[in-house]
């Protein structure tokens, strides 16, 4: 290591005005100061990356990759918060020191939120075979397991979804021999059946409303088709859809026939931060699947009313799918009220398949729309799931960009206008992680603390528990 070191301040020096290709893509790109060490790989056997500010620099050296100890990185971005850090990249390479054009890294004060859920699965459509929800923290690299198919008769695990950022609140699916909803409830975790009797489906996406006690649903019956179309890999539509409200602790179904229409298609609910509204997608019916490419969601608000447990009549429209000639889905309400997030494309429901799938940010103060070019800045593959932190200014969400089949999840700061900044990738250990893992991240989730508890108990939960069945009760 000192070698190397030596090496580079004598051997003749080469000035290349390129940046490194380095792996991940970390130039030029604005971070929270608690996020985990960005180690980078670089094809070269000797390499020195030199992390310059005024508060101090920070010198490695490695073979192939850079790998930044973890005690150091943290102090170093401490150090630096609020400004800005510059790396230059030197390797040797036939006794001359090549020096690269050196970039940047901005330290912000807003930190994210330091865990993170997400599913993991494999890329494909017609069967899954192992899938886990994971918790990662994102200050460093330890991982864990909150579910496993492997312990669950190997059933499909869907959507870990916390109640704005609380770990202490969360749902999931269980769909397989077994199919139940797991809630947890502080330390309580109860499954139950959420097939109710005369309903076409189970609850499928869900919203917390702030209080904790209640969850609006959307019962989707969703059907697959195949494409024999060059990169169109399959399509996903609804045939039915509806909306409606489940009290968690009283188990009761609360119907609104605002949001179960009988010609149309609503589906992801979304509460707002304070809870007075409930945004939400809808489409009107067409046949399927010859006219699928018309099917083109629209995104509507309608006001709730938590002490009397209804929804109002007045509904407001946000964004117009047959005008712009687009379709929403996926809402994603920012905790401090000003922005909500969703997937626009070409038509139908499930962005995770349209490569076309961008992430958009309708301004409720404004009522205007970014179409966030800078974290959009892929232009071939989706972009799909989302999730704030607790502070509005990160938006962790799964893309495809990097070779259109598995996706991973990035980060990219929101600053007060709403506008997004350049994203990168959820850093690993190993920089090289991502071309050995053959699994899509989906569905992240930002946490302020850790889940309660892990695949065990849901193991328990699914072989164990007496799962509670529901009726409609208004």
């Amino acid at each position: 290591m000192l070698l190397l070191s030596c090496n580079l301040h004598t051997t003749e020096k080469v000035y290349f005005d390129e940046y490194p290709p380095i792996i991940p893509d970390y130039i030029n790109i604005i971070i929270p100061n608690n996020i985990a060490p960005l180690n980078f790989s670089f094809e070269s056997k000797k390499i020195l990356a030199e992390f310059n500010s005024d508060n101090g620099n920070l010198k490695i050296v490695g073979r192939n990759r850079i790998v930044i100890p973890q005690k150091k990185f943290k102090k170093f971005l401490q150090r630096n918060i609020g400004d800005t850090v510059w790396i230059s990249v030197s390797t040797i390479e036939d006794n001359q020191v090549i020096m690269f054009r050196p970039f940047f890294w901005v330290i912000k004060a807003e930190q994210i939120d330091p865990f993170l859920t997400y599913r993991l699965i494999e890329p494909g459509y017609e069967v899954w075979n192992k899938v886990k929800i994971a918790q990662r923290n994102v200050t460093n690299f330890s991982e864990t397991s909150i579910a496993d198919n492997n312990l669950t008769d190997n059933s499909c695990l869907n959507c870990h979804i916390p109640n704005k950022h609380n770990p202490a609140q969360s749902f999931f699916h269980i769909r397989g021999k077994s199919s139940m909803t797991v809630i947890a409830d502080g330390e309580d975790l109860q499954s139950i059946d959420t097939k109710m009797e005369g309903a076409y489906s189970s609850m499928v996406y869900g919203s917390w409303h702030p209080s904790g006690k209640y969850i609006a649903f959307s019962t989707n019956a969703v059907l697959p088709s195949t494409h024999s179309i060059h990169n169109k890999r399959a399509f996903v539509y609804d045939t039915v859809s509806d909306i409606i409200l489940l009290n968690i602790r009283k188990k009761e179904v609360i119907k609104c026939g605002e949001l179960m229409k009988k010609n149309t298609l609503e589906t992801f609910p979304e509460f707002s931060a304070d809870g007075t509204k409930l945004y939400y997608c809808s489409a009107t019916k067409v046949e399927l699947p010859e006219e699928h490419r018309n099917l083109q969601y629209s995104i509507y608000s309608i006001g709730f009313d938590t002490n009397a447990l209804k929804f109002g009549i007045h509904i407001d429209t946000l964004f117009n799918g047959s005008l712009k000639q687009k379709t929403a889905s996926e809402l994603k309400a920012s905790p401090n009220g000003k922005f909500l997030a969703f997937n626009c494309f070409s038509h139908g429901t499930f962005a995770l398949w349209h490569n076309d799938a961008k992430i958009y940010l309708f301004n409720l103060n404004t009522r205007t729309i970014d179409s966030l070019p800078e974290l959009n800045n892929n232009v071939n593959y989706a972009n799909s799931y989302k999730s704030w932190s607790t502070n509005s200014h990160w938006l962790a969400f799964a893309s495809k960009r990097d070779d259109g089949l598995y996706s991973k999840i990035y980060f990219s700061y929101i600053d007060e206008e709403g506008h997004a900044h350049k994203p990168f990738v959820l850093p690993q250990k190993d920089p090289n992680y991502y071309d050995n893992i053959l699994k899509s991240y989906n569905v992240p989730e930002l946490l302020q603390k850790p889940v309660l508890f892990d695949a065990f108990d849901i193991e328990d939960i699914y072989h164990n528990s007496f799962t509670e069945k529901l009726q409609y009760t208004k």
